[in-house]
């Protein structure tokens, strides 16, 4: 994989980027293209280089980004929040498609964790996207905390979270707080946390309660309708504890879109390791996906987005 540092700009903020090149790119093109996105932490570094080392292998140029304020990207340290990450994919979208070496009809959108509502979110509003996979993800806020949280723990957090909105309306600022203050991991979700991810340069900063108020106001059920005829991939871990498999079952159960609803054999991310078999797999099921998506969204009778 050949790797091509870059910049571009989300709402004014300077975002640090990757290009990732196959080692064995066929001259000429353009090139089928996917954004790889991370989940809450945001680092293009660790998953998004991951499935770009495979997903080169299988022909695909990709990009992956640190969200604003994520490692050396711009943007305030903790502002943690779904809108905006949105609005940093859809920027992502609107970089790779203007290269040259990209043929902007057959680029695809891969996000993980909590990514997995980024790209959905950015596909429905830009509409510029020829394939959206969504892995591992969750897609009701307030239900999902629900699902994770006892009810006195979940009245507690709607607490904190409108006593922090009076204070940011009255004194312009939201309380910082431990990363996973509301996201509580389970304990595999943890272990592998701890060794993996821990490790990767601006891991665990503390993040501001406004991202709570964020996830609560997410509804990706709501607009997943309007993503077709954009084709849908959504994949998820059978056991998966942190995000439950339900949450797969309820999107797809909503979409409208040439959709596919692939089981991981695997809880969060116990199997994301470059080399480990349902890792591998999941890659050429999502090659699979992109080719047929990428086969329609270039036909000569598809107009292209400007």
């Amino acid at each position: 994989m050949i790797e091509k540092e870059t910049t571009f700009y989300s709402e004014g903020s300077r975002l640090k980027a990757t290009v990732y090149y196959p080692d064995d790119l066929p001259e000429g093109g353009p090139h089928p293209a996917l954004v790889v996105n991370s989940g809450y932490q945001g680092f293009n570094e660790f998953y998004p280089k991951m499935f770009a080392q495979r997903m080169t292998e299988r022909g695909f140029v990709c990009l992956g980004f640190d969200y604003r304020g994520m490692a050396d990207s711009e943007g305030e340290k903790g502002r943690v929040l779904i809108e905006e990450q949105v609005q940093d994919v859809r920027n992502a979208v609107t970089f790779i498609r203007s290269r040259d070496d990209v043929d902007p009809r057959r680029v695809g959108l891969i996000g993980w964790g909590m990514g997995a509502a980024n790209v959905v979110l950015a596909a429905e509003k830009s509409g510029d996207v020829a394939g959206v996979a969504a892995l591992n993800g969750f897609y009701d806020g307030e239900r999902w905390l629900k699902s994770i949280h006892t009810y006195d723990e979940f009245l507690k957090i709607v607490d904190e979270v409108a006593e922090d909105r009076v204070n940011r309306v009255l004194r312009g600022e939201s309380k910082l707080a431990d990363t996973f203050a509301h996201y509580p991991l389970d304990p595999a979700t943890g272990d592998y946390v701890e060794k993996e991810l821990s490790q990767v340069y601006g891991f665990g900063h503390p993040t501001r309660l406004q991202f709570t108020e964020s996830i609560l106001d997410l509804k990706v059920e709501k607009v997943v309708a309007d993503l077709a005829p954009t084709p849908l991939f959504i994949g998820h871990g059978e056991q998966n504890s942190l995000h439950p498999y339900a949450e797969a079952l309820s999107l797809y159960a909503s979409a409208d879109s040439p959709k596919a609803l692939y089981t991981i054999q695997g809880r969060h991310n116990d199997f994301m390791y470059v080399d480990h078999p349902e890792f591998l797999l999941l890659c050429d099921r999502l090659k699979d996906f992109f080719d047929e998506a990428f086969s329609v969204s270039a036909a000569p009778a598809r107009s292209i987005s400007a």
